[in-house]
Formats: C-alpha cells, structure tokens, sequence
C-alpha cells in the first residue's frame, strides 16, 4: 500500500470565505510550531489572493495521510 501525505493549511479571506493551500509530502519532523509559522508568514508577506480578497486568518492545518492498494486484475 502507498501513503501519501499533504498538508492541508486553512485560511478565511477579509469576506469570510475559507480557502485552503495544500502542500504534497511535507517533511517528516514537520512540527506544529513550522507550520503556525508558515501560515503567519504567508499572512504577513499577503502574496495570495482569491478573487481579488485578500486572506485575513488562519483557521487551522491538518496532515491527511492517504493509502492507496492497486490490484493487478489480470483475467
């Protein structure tokens, strides 16, 4: 089985939509306070916009993890 892992970081935007960014395969030692860190980083620095609406707080990050079993169906 492959497992995946993307790192799922939440924002809302100043008209209160949720937005989220996504990064695949984030480091192993990745630690909670790396990660406050980069979402206060990509705040400050305001380098993404959605429709013009600027992201305003971060909301909350995950990990998710994924397995994905192939089957080699030969009849």
């Amino acid at each position: 089985m492959e497992i995946k892992k993307r790192l799922v970081m939440n924002f809302k935007t100043s008209l209160g939509k949720k937005v989220a960014i996504s990064v695949d395969d984030p480091r192993e030692d990745l630690t909670e306070e790396d990660i406050k860190d980069a979402m206060n980083v990509i705040l400050s620095k305001n380098i993404f916009t959605v429709n013009g609406d600027d992201l305003e707080t971060d909301v909350d990050a995950k990990i998710i993890e994924t397995g994905t079993t192939e089957f080699d169906l030969v009849l």
